[in-house]
């Protein structure tokens, strides 16, 4: 049973890098610049740099190419040191996917090319250590892969089923690749500009409560229910009551109403009893000059 397991982490692991290699190749990342602040905090040069190079297609390119002789020379040779490279390509990324997500929250991680262009979460750092596993588990494997595909057992197509299933689950690239897909089939019919975009509040609520300005401000937000609710253009406003150093406050979100790509700013100003009507729409125009 040991071996079968060992087998079948060669089989996943080949797999996820020539759709990696794939992916790379073929979907393009949105052209975009790369900022100099993420949520008014300046970025390091350094990792400015390193997301820079990251959106590189020419840099994209030969790290596609890269997974796919890895993903090619699993399935062909069982020799030790093309599965050494293995574990130490996907534990460098599991670094590089958990530096992004503390470090650069607005940034994806490109594992999949374009189609891993939203902001890293827990999910992708997770998935990423469990490759690692994965592939320090294959070290021990005595086949290649396409000798266990010539006689797959009944225990490693199970097995390799239920893992395929469990990194799907865990991967945000499967989602954006069926809305490619839906707005391939949909093609022809002109986007609706988000000002005019019917946005429900429920879905205001979910991007602002999956963004990293709602984590840097909930721990002093006093109440779950919002002060004041209206949208300008192609943003929602939400404003909640907040303490901070024993002092009322409000904390005013932005909430985008486009529907790719929600952004999300966030702005902490005074509370004003008297007049909270006009204190809100300051803070909305406080916000609005972030944008």
């Amino acid at each position: 049973m040991v071996t079968e397991f060992q087998n079948t982490q060669v089989l996943l692991l080949a797999t996820v890098l020539l759709a990696a290699c794939l992916a790379k190749l073929t979907v393009r990342e949105r052209a975009a610049g790369v900022p100099d602040h993420v949520h008014g905090v300046p970025v390091p040069a350094g990792l400015a740099r390193v997301t820079a190079l990251r959106r590189s297609r020419g840099l994209n390119v030969g790290l596609g190419l890269g997974e796919g002789v890895l993903g090619l020379a699993l399935l062909v040779t069982p020799q030790l040191p093309v599965r050494v490279a293995v574990a130490l390509a996907f534990a460098a990324a599991t670094w590089v996917v958990g530096e992004l997500r503390v470090r650069r929250p607005d940034a994806g991680c490109g594992c999949f090319g374009g189609l891993s262009s939203k902001r890293v979460g827990r999910r992708s750092v997770l998935r990423a250590m469990l490759f690692t596993a994965c592939a320090v588990a294959s070290l021990g494997a005595p086949l290649p892969g396409l000798q266990v595909l010539r006689d797959v057992p009944a225990q490693v197509a199970l097995l390799l089923t239920v893992e395929l299933a469990l990194f799907a689950a865990l991967s945000p690239e499967v989602p954006a690749l069926v809305e490619r897909g839906a707005r391939a089939r949909g093609r022809g019919r002109p986007p609706v500009p988000c000002e005019r975009r019917r946005s429900p509040v429920t879905e205001t609520y979910r991007a602002l409560y999956d963004s990293p300005a709602w984590v840097e401000h909930e721990n002093v937000v006093a109440s779950a229910v919002p002060l004041d609710v209206w949208r300008e253009g192609c943003w929602r406003f939400v404003v909640f009551p907040a303490r901070m150093n024993e002092r009322d406050m409000e904390v005013v979100f932005a909430v985008s109403t486009a529907e790719r790509d929600r952004t999300v700013r966030s702005a902490v100003v005074q509370a004003d009893p008297a007049d909270s009507a006009d204190s809100a729409d300051s803070a909305g125009s406080d916000v609005s000059a972030t944008l």
